[in-house]
């Protein structure tokens, strides 16, 4: 009897996490490894992290913005399919996000970089660049902690996916 994999079939694809800083909060960082772990096993992926910039004390926002946008920039090809986390992004339940994913993994095929911008955001570059646009919740959480609460999600829709007993409903 051939003994079939766990992975499903669309793991020749990659999710990567694109994000601006590193992680100053060690809780945080063991909330990413045990989530990064888990989605091992079910997907390629992998994180970016673009170094925080040097000596913005005289940088407007605007012009932090778009020195991180243009680093975003050098990290996404152009045949990934860009997805921002961002405010006005479009919300979705859990099973909903999971049934999106999945529609965006097997029809579209491409590689799809999630975006994590810096304190103050996007530049309008990087949002011309987007393919689309997600809110993890219409309140406002720091671009550090949102790291572990999108990979909680993006873990859990991939349970949902194949059917597992993570998520109850």
């Amino acid at each position: 009897m051939q003994k079939t994999s766990h992975i499903p079939t669309f793991v020749c694809m990659k999710i990567t996490l694109l994000v601006v800083g590193k992680t100053a909060f060690p809780f945080i960082n063991e909330g990413i490894a045990l989530y990064e772990k888990r989605l091992g096993h079910y997907v390629n992926y992998a994180r970016v992290e673009i170094p925080e910039l040097k000596g913005v004390q005289a940088l407007s926002q605007e012009q932090i913005k778009e020195r991180e946008g243009e680093l975003i920039l050098k990290n996404i090809r152009n045949t990934d399919d860009v997805v921002l986390l961002d405010e006005r992004g479009s919300i979705f339940s859990s099973i909903e996000w999971a049934r999106h994913l999945e529609k965006k993994m097997v029809f579209e095929g491409k590689d799809i970089v999630f975006v994590i911008g810096g304190a103050y955001g996007f530049s309008q570059k990087v949002y011309q660049r987007a393919n689309s646009r997600i809110s993890l919740s219409k309140m406002t959480f720091s671009h550090q902690i949102i790291r572990v609460i999108f990979l909680e999600q993006l873990y859990r829709a991939f349970t949902i996916i194949k059917g597992e007993p993570y998520h109850h409903e």
